[in-house]
């Protein structure tokens, strides 16, 4: 029988990872000059992901939907990074529409089940509140495309955390993961957008930047183990 996949297993794969991070945070190049270079360095933590994921094999990501749907998913998000660089050159929409699809990507790859109607309630709230807070500050086409945006972060952050059980049997890391990556890839947008409509952050692109590569690893590690009905799952570690 295999093993399910661990902490400890997984991490010696992220270590491309952790150097490419450690490069954009050293070099740190300025935002105000953008270049194919700063882009390939800003996508480079990215690419490692993709490798995280390729190095459980291709017969892994064909045989797990959800992986190879999170996979998609870091594509679209390594262009929309490169977008972003030239956001103050007419390509920030462009940016926003490839992370719109990676959001509705993961939302795939995390499932429907369990449903967890509460705490997608709890979730719509809280995004109707920010999107309340943003409003004011938006304008022209803004005012739709960030309303649709904040929908469907929302959503792929209801998915992430409907599955989440930190007690019993059924617990997995992997959950736990998934759940923790959405919540920072919200932090890291909510401060994107009150930095761009409302008012500077202090420090906004190291907050920006360090919750968004630690929200991707944790995705990228949510995939490594099968999304299985948890009544399967419990019985497969059974055998």
């Amino acid at each position: 029988m295999i093993s399910p996949p661990t902490v400890k297993s997984e991490g010696p794969k992220l270590v491309p990872f952790f150097k490419a991070t450690c490069v954009y945070f050293v070099l740190w190049l300025p935002s105000s000059s953008p270049s194919w270079v700063s882009a390939l360095v800003k996508c480079l933590p990215i690419f490692c992901l993709w490798l995280f994921l390729l190095a459980h094999g291709i017969r892994f990501l064909l045989a797990h939907p959800s992986a190879s749907l999170i996979f998609v998913g870091l594509i679209f998000s390594a262009v929309g990074d490169a977008f972003l660089i030239w956001q103050d050159h007419g390509y920030f929409e462009y940016g926003l529409l490839m992370f719109a699809v990676t959001h509705i990507l993961y939302a795939s790859a995390f499932g429907m089940r369990p449903l967890a109607l509460r705490t997608g309630l709890v979730i719509g709230v809280l995004s109707g509140l920010c999107y309340a807070l943003l409003y004011p500050g938006l304008s022209g086409a803004f005012t739709y495309l960030v309303g649709i945006y904040v929908a469907l972060i929302s959503f792929m952050g209801w998915r992430a955390m409907a599955g989440l059980r930190l007690v019993g049997a059924a617990w997995r890391w992997t959950e736990l993961a998934a759940g923790s990556g959405a919540v920072l890839f919200i932090v890291s947008d909510l401060t994107i957008a009150l930095n761009k409509f409302c008012f500077p952050v202090p420090y906004s692109r190291a907050i920006i930047m360090s919750t968004y590569y630690a929200a991707q690893m944790l995705i990228a590690l949510s995939a490594v183990e099968s999304r299985e009905p948890a009544e399967d799952y419990r019985l497969s570690k059974a055998n």
